[in-house]
């Protein structure tokens, strides 16, 4: 297994212990589970709808899109996807692909059999709960993404994406004011469902709260980007132990 796979299996267990307790033993079997390594360059397809994997992605470098698409080709976005992000953990259990996979910017992937998913899942039970509360979470992202763009006008729904992003990317998942999204406003514009002139728009009248350059996300007023999104962030710190919860919800 080479220094990258290893790294990026690192970063998955990282997301599972900070919402569930798993032993050094339980750890090292996350940490020895066989991949294959994958590079997709920006814009690819990796997973189509309704195809059929043998494996799970985890990403490994990049920021990848799960999206869902229309009779006439129109994408929406439903998901972004970073580092360390078990992408389609759930298709060890439902191997049809539920929406496609995109590369948002150039991504290496690894590709984990489903086989050796299931037999860690069998042979630890805390692994296999730490399993079902990680897609619980994806659940409860998708939950809010669909209230932004149903219910939400579209300076809201930028705000609250970047807010989202802002303590998913944090080392450590503690908010972060500057991260880096190598996102295009078109591929922001698929996450919120607006068109990029929108999003464009929209950012102008954002700019003393929030800066986008170069894929670089500056936040310049935390409190008032978090009021403006609507964001309250306890959907993604309501499984962690009390003492981490405090520090993600903690404002900077």
């Amino acid at each position: 297994m080479t220094a990258s796979s290893t790294a990026a299996l690192q970063l998955f267990v990282d997301r599972l212990t900070a919402r569930s307790i798993l032993t050094d033993e339980e750890q090292g079997a996350i940490l020895a589970l066989p991949s294959h390594r994958v590079e997709f360059r920006r814009k690819q397809d990796f997973v189509h709808i309704d195809e059929v994997t043998s494996y799970a992605c985890l990403i490994a470098s990049g920021v990848v899109g799960r999206f869902g698409q229309t009779a006439t080709g129109a994408r929406q976005t439903t998901a972004f996807h970073i580092a360390g992000d078990m992408v389609d953990l759930h298709s060890t259990v439902r191997p049809v692909g539920i929406g496609g996979l995109n590369a948002l910017c150039e991504a290496t992937i690894l590709r984990v059999p489903h086989a050796a998913i299931r037999e860690v899942a069998a042979r630890y039970p805390a692994i296999a709960e730490a399993f079902w509360r990680d897609c619980m979470l994806d659940a409860a992202v998708l939950m809010q993404w669909v209230v932004n763009v149903g219910r939400r006008d579209a300076r809201t729904r930028i705000a609250h994406v970047l807010c989202e992003m802002a303590i998913r990317i944090g080392e450590d998942r503690q908010i972060l004011v500057e991260y880096d999204l190598p996102i295009t406003q078109e591929q922001l514009g698929d996450a919120a469902a607006l068109t990029s002139v929108h999003v464009n728009r929209s950012l102008k009248t954002l700019t003393d709260l929030v800066t986008i350059r170069h894929g670089r996300v500056r936040i310049r007023d935390w409190h008032a980007l978090a009021d403006v999104g609507e964001f309250e962030g306890s959907y993604l710190t309501a499984d962690t132990a009390p003492d981490r919860q405090r520090r993600y919800l903690e404002r900077p």
